[in-house]
């Protein structure tokens, strides 16, 4: 702890140093330094450890993304699946235009 005493900033020439950070061994002053996970850790080392923890989910992003795609292509697929389906499902008649020929409607 004597040596952290003589001790100034990395960033802050003028400032008094108040910790070591573990992973790059820099002396740093109150506003340089951060509490994460339980640790004290400079600013460079905190965004370094961000950047590792955030690459492994953004390829599970994609995969979500390209899920969500082919999601939305089987529903638009079954869509006019099932709109093919009711149309063939009329009758003939329907189709041929003779439906209204027949005049249902006037006859009791």
């Amino acid at each position: 702890m004597k040596d952290l005493a003589h001790q100034r900033c990395f960033n802050h020439v003028q400032r008094e140093a108040v910790a070591r950070c573990p992973q790059c061994r820099g002396y740093f002053c109150r506003e340089c330094i951060t509490e994460h996970d339980d640790r004290v850790i400079c600013a460079g080392c905190l965004s370094k450890l961000v950047r590792k923890s955030a690459l492994p989910r953004r390829t599970l992003t994609g995969l979500l993304h390209a899920m969500q795609c082919l999601l939305g292509v089987v529903l638009v697929w079954f869509f006019f699946y099932m709109i093919g389906e009711g149309l063939l499902s009329l009758p003939t008649s329907f189709h041929e235009g003779t439906l209204w020929e027949a005049k249902w409607w006037d006859e009791e």
